[in-house]
């Protein structure tokens, strides 16, 4: 099998936007607990002008032109270990690429992933199309890494560190399946 040289993060965006089926199994290993969620994600494209992406950039100290191909993601999930509680949320995405390396670059977001406010994320795509984002946060670090292993199929492992990074709270690997019918609902 050959490498892809997907280096670009606009390539990388753009690959992702859709409507996602997921799969994710948690381990927590703070409860020493097991949890499997379903979800659907929905990728969409905002434009650069979009009020959120400059407000976004402005309270990061961060020049608005400097966003490159901002994006919303929007879930929805059932979780077993919530009794099937709906978790659902949203949140805007801002690339700031590197200027001399494209393949890296901060990531704005208004929503975090380990901790539910705005982050701020170091990105990098390796040579073979895996995107590595860490963010630091101040009571943990949070570590995902996504790929594709065809368009539409991706892979996303993240693992939540004590904010020391000496030890890993909880282990989850997702599988993404691009849904190929459109949902009006979602």
């Amino acid at each position: 099998m050959g490498t892809r040289k997907l280096v670009d993060i606009t390539q990388f965006i753009k690959q992702s936007f859709g409507l996602w089926k997921a799969q994710r199994s948690a381990h927590h290993l703070a409860f020493a607990h097991f949890e499997a969620v379903e979800s659907r994600i929905k990728v969409s494209e905002i434009t650069p002008d979009d009020s959120r992406v400059i407000e976004l950039c402005r309270s990061n100290q961060i020049e608005p032109k400097r966003a490159i191909m901002p994006f919303q993601m929007t879930w929805e999930g059932h979780s077993d270990w919530d009794d099937g509680e709906v978790m659902e949320g949203s949140c805007i995405l801002v690339p700031i690429p590197d200027k001399d390396r494209p393949n890296q670059g901060k990531l704005l977001r208004d929503q975090g992933y380990a901790e539910m406010i705005a982050a701020v994320g170091n990105y990098n795509i390796t040579e073979d199309g895996t995107f590595i984002l860490i963010t630091e946060y101040k009571r943990a670090a949070a570590e995902e890494k996504i790929w594709f292993v065809n368009p539409n199929l991706r892979c996303r492992v993240s693992l939540i560190k004590t904010s020391n990074g000496t030890g890993v709270v909880t282990a989850s690997f997702s599988s993404e399946i691009r849904s190929l019918k459109a949902d009006s609902n979602f």
